[in-house]
């Protein structure tokens, strides 16, 4: 436990010193980006990687919140603060009303139980166009504030976005190290073995999908007030199957590889874009030799990599002489 600090003690001082060399402009913005992906990859992961959980409609949860703290801080007037505690809760109820249904699936019915929730959600952007714009988007949304400090800059956002990463990241440590982290690890392993030993199964999974369906909420909100533009695109299926992905190359059972996974899948595209068209292919291609090479994802794969490096570098050496 004591290491664990350790790391993010050390994790968190490297986030918040980041931006200095940088000062603003296109690299901030960017890692603005990655916080609000490594969130939601890892409100994924808590749910796949250590609940054996899949959903391919997480970016669902990420829209309801960006959309519902849009609409209210627009079209009502409601203070953003208010707004974003006020959606994360409902967006929670939401997700634990139809855990209980959903989450009785297993398998490919439940990735396509949880498909349909987020394709349902999208539609819903789109077609209804006097609350969220339709097609076109939802413009004019406040920027947050505390006080006389209006978050309306790149630094300012990258610090709001941050605390609110580093929190949730500081959340899931102590979760899946809790009794409550076994018990999903359980689960993971064998649901019946888990039920046996007294483990209620149903109920964590539908409390962790809550849990997850949370984050997602208040990083969609967080979303909203720093573009102050979003539309249903950012939202899609596309965008649930990228963060499966993340998760993927990151390491699946990992919080510090949802990070990673969402670092990399981030910075990727801008260094892709001389591929332009062409990008996805890239993306399959990288999928496909992480799954075979590095089924653990790099948190494991690396480590692993470099001990076999080393000894095998023992070994020449000793061989010279």
């Amino acid at each position: 436990m004591k290491s664990d600090r350790i790391k993010f003690l050390v994790f968190a001082l490297v986030v918040l010193l980041m931006p200095l060399p940088l000062s603003g402009g296109y690299l901030t913005n960017v890692l603005i980006f990655v916080g609000i992906n490594s969130v939601l990859a890892l409100g994924l992961n808590l749910l796949l990687g250590y609940a054996g959980q899949i959903s391919l409609g997480q970016a669902a949860f990420f829209g309801l919140g960006a959309y519902g703290s849009g609409v209210l801080t627009t079209a009502y007037g409601l203070n953003p603060w208010l707004a974003m505690i006020a959606v994360a809760v409902c967006v929670a109820l939401f997700a634990f009303a139809i855990g209980f249904p959903v989450l009785r699936l297993k398998g490919h019915y439940l990735a396509m139980a949880t498909l349909g929730v987020g394709v349902i959600v999208n539609i819903a952007f789109n077609e209804t166009v006097d609350l969220t714009g339709g097609p076109s988007g939802l413009s004019g949304i406040p920027n947050l504030s505390i006080g006389s400090l209006t978050f309306d800059s790149d630094l300012k956002n990258y610090y709001l976005v941050w605390v609110f990463a580093l929190g949730m990241i500081l959340l899931s440590l102590n979760l899946v190290n809790s009794r409550f982290g076994r018990g999903l690890r359980a689960i993971h392993d064998s649901e019946v073995a888990a039920r046996v030993m007294g483990v209620n199964a149903r109920l964590m999974k539908v409390q962790v999908f809550t849990l997850s369906a949370f984050m997602s909420a208040i990083m969609g909100s967080l979303y909203c007030h720093v573009m102050t533009f979003i539309s249903p695109n950012s939202f899609g299926f596309h965008f649930s199957v990228e963060l499966l992905t993340m998760i993927v190359i990151g390491g699946l059972g990992s919080v510090y590889g949802s990070i990673l996974g969402a670092l990399l899948l981030t910075m990727l595209p801008e260094m892709l874009r001389t591929f332009q068209d062409y990008d996805i292919i890239v993306y399959g291609l990288l999928l496909i030799t992480m799954t075979i090479y590095l089924p653990g994802g790099l948190v494991e794969g690396i480590p692993a990599l470099f001990r076999r490096l080393v000894p095998a570098k023992k070994v020449t050496e000793g061989s010279d002489a």
